[in-house]
């Protein structure tokens, strides 16, 4: 554990620049905090927070000039690891055919600065998906073994988050090169830096720096012990998997059904969702085709669409998909929840679905309804 000094945070974006690195940071536009390409320290959200509710997000000033005294905005890293759009090939019409081009681009190398531990979760179940199974995806590959990863332990939780009940976060774990935890005192603003992989620490050598004290580590814990007390959701992930199955034609699902809208935007906020489609075009000419892979939701009718129809026609079936996928049968696929609790999906539902709600109301159900068998039981034995 180390420490360097608020400026110091200018030198290490410098320090990454100068290896190569597209810098990739939080920014404010358009009313909320984005990831974004960012040339220095100063386009960072410095003295914003933001407040969170199911369907609510707004910016709000601090009172300090934390640089990281925010959650997590709409966006995920997911959008430059796994594009929304990518070519994956062109063709020109010849004489006797077509000529078929990959695009073979040269991916770019990112350093991602201020990735949250749920973040981080994300990212590593994508690569379960992405690049653990039979089929690797190339452009996620060709993306993903450059990133420069700057970790950020979060000092304040949001309305929304429950990442202490999925247990990933709010302290990262692994998955990083160097973890800052930002430390605001007085008139002392400094991070705490652990260090993650030998390229962390050859990054952190070129920096002024120096190991940090008892009390250092100790601010630095309490700062993520305040912010795990602060988790404005929970989930009670117990037999999860089971519990979903169960209750695949329970009644709960006819009464989400009635509120969403299917507008697909808990899955374009989530961080581990990667439904595509493929999409082909052509000019005017027929000279020139392409091909794209786009992102794709669960949510749309198409989507599930095979020779016939589709095969979730209604919005009950769309719903109840995605939520038993994420917290289910993700785990027989790839031996973990697709759910980090990072919250987006609650705050960005137009409608303020909650899933941490949806769960809730399941287990509250059976458990509503042994309770009920038990008092016959023990009334009649």
């Amino acid at each position: 554990m180390y420490v360097i000094e608020r400026p110091t945070l200018d030198a290490l974006l410098a320090v990454l620049q100068q290896r190569a690195f597209t810098l990739v940071g939080p920014t404010v536009r358009d009313g909320a905090i984005v990831y974004d390409e960012i040339a220095a320290a100063t386009d960072l959200p410095i003295g914003w927070t933001d407040e969170q509710e199911g369907g609510t997000y707004h910016l709000e000033r601090r009172d300090d000039a934390a640089v990281f005294g925010y959650v997590v905005g709409p966006q995920s890293w997911k959008r430059f690891l796994f594009p929304p759009t990518v070519r994956l090939w062109h063709a020109r019409r010849e004489t006797g055919g077509f000529q078929v081009q990959a695009d073979n681009e040269v991916p770019p190398r990112f350093a991602f600065i201020g990735v949250r531990a749920c973040e981080l979760h994300a990212i590593g179940i994508q690569d379960k998906v992405l690049l653990a199974g039979a089929h690797v995806d190339s452009v996620y590959e060709a993306r993903r073994q450059h990133v420069f990863i700057v970790a950020v332990n979060c000092g304040q939780a949001g309305g929304t988050c429950f990442c202490v009940s999925m247990q990933t976060g709010p302290q990262v774990s692994s998955g990083f090169d160097l973890a800052l935890t930002e430390i605001i005192e007085n008139d002392r603003h400094a991070f705490v830096v652990e260090v993650g992989t030998d390229r962390g620490a050859e990054v952190l050598h070129e920096l002024p720096h120096r190991a940090a004290s008892e009390e250092e580590q100790q601010a630095a814990r309490l700062v993520v012990e305040r912010a795990a007390g602060q988790m404005g959701r929970r989930m009670d992930t117990t037999d999860i998997k089971e519990l979903l199955y169960r209750h695949a034609e329970h009644p709960r699902w006819d009464d989400v059904a009635n509120r969403c809208l299917a507008c697909g935007n808990c899955t374009m906020v989530c961080p581990t969702c990667f439904c595509t489609t493929v999409e082909d075009t052509t000019d005017l000419t027929g000279e020139h085709a392409e091909r794209w892979r786009t992102w794709d939701s669960c949510f749309t009718l198409d989507f599930s669409y095979i020779h016939g129809g589709s095969v979730r026609a209604s919005a009950k079936s769309r719903y109840r998909q995605w939520l038993t996928h994420k917290l289910a049968s993700w785990i027989d696929q790839f031996g973990t929840s697709g759910c980090v609790g990072c919250g987006r999906c609650i705050t960005w539902c137009p409608v303020a679905i909650d899933i941490t709600e949806e769960v809730s109301a399941l287990r509250a159900s059976e458990n509503a309804t042994l309770a009920s068998a038990q008092e016959k039981h023990d009334g009649n034995p």
